[in-house]
């Protein structure tokens, strides 16, 4: 199986592909100088650049070798978060200078997995594990007493905030259907956002406000799993009709986390073949 780096650009609709490796990699980030994508493969964390001949150069991420595919940068582009399971044995958030280094832990629970960084930088949004299903929690990026904003669920991934700080959007799912909503950052006013035939995941708001960028899966699917046909959905922020940008071979690894362009103009998936 091949993995395949792609840059959709909305206002034409082209796919161009930036690299292609028989290596897994998955989930690309954008840098917010717009230089670059992070993506992930093989439990470690490689810089793509934009200008030049792109190939995978290894981050430096220090003991943290078994990374799974939720990762990001802050918006000044100092910081990374990674979710890793080396020491626990089970997905734990850390921090890391954007050119590498040792790692911090941020959560003193197992499993969490990082979706989401307020635009001011201050808060992590993920999810976790702390009884019977997975929820939707928050704390702040330094660590510390985190706060879990979602009840009555079977199922939360994939929190992201828009870019106003004033909606976290994530998938939940309720008798059986995995749709999207979004709520306020303290879990009120929670609303859903879809509601249709497909499974739907991972929604990204785009930097400039106007959209939500989403996965969506063919009806019955259950979780998020690789190697399906997907469609990359998009759909206005105040929410409405979504339309179909593409189809493609993927599902988990691509698009996980926030992969838009900082113009807001293009954005960044992995797609896989044979």
């Amino acid at each position: 199986m091949k993995s395949e780096l792609c840059i959709f650009d909305l206002a034409s609709g082209d796919v161009s592909t930036l690299l292609e490796t028989d290596q897994l990699i998955e989930a690309p980030n954008w840098t917010p100088d717009g230089r670059a994508l992070i993506v992930n493969g093989d439990g470690r964390l490689y810089r793509v650049a934009l200008d030049g001949a792109p190939r995978l150069v290894e981050i430096n991420t220090g003991f943290a070798k078994r990374l799974n595919n939720d990762h990001g940068i802050s918006a000044d582009g100092k910081t990374l978060v990674i979710s890793d399971s080396t020491e626990e044995g089970a997905s734990c958030i850390y921090t890391l200078p954007v050119e590498g280094g040792t790692p911090k832990r941020i959560t003193g629970h197992v499993p969490s997995y990082w979706h989401g960084w307020s635009p001011d930088s201050s808060t992590l949004a993920y999810v976790g594990k702390r009884s019977a299903g997975f929820d939707i929690f928050t704390c702040p990026v330094d660590g510390g007493a985190e706060t879990c904003l979602t009840a009555g669920f079977e199922h939360c991934d994939g929190p992201d905030f828009t870019p106003d700080g004033r909606w976290i959007w994530f998938n939940g799912q309720k008798n059986g259907r995995m749709q999207l909503w979004r709520m306020r950052p303290d879990g009120d006013a929670l609303e859903q956002m879809t509601d249709d035939e497909r499974v739907n995941w991972f929604p990204h708001p785009s930097p400039d406000g106007a959209s939500v960028l989403y996965l969506a899966y063919e009806n019955g699917v259950e979780g998020h799993p690789r190697n399906h046909d997907v469609e990359l959905r998009l759909m206005p922020i105040s929410g409405g009709r979504p339309r179909r940008l593409l189809s493609l071979f993927g599902g988990q690894g691509t698009i996980n986390v926030p992969c838009w362009a900082p113009d807001s103009k293009r954005f960044a998936f992995v797609r896989y073949h044979a």
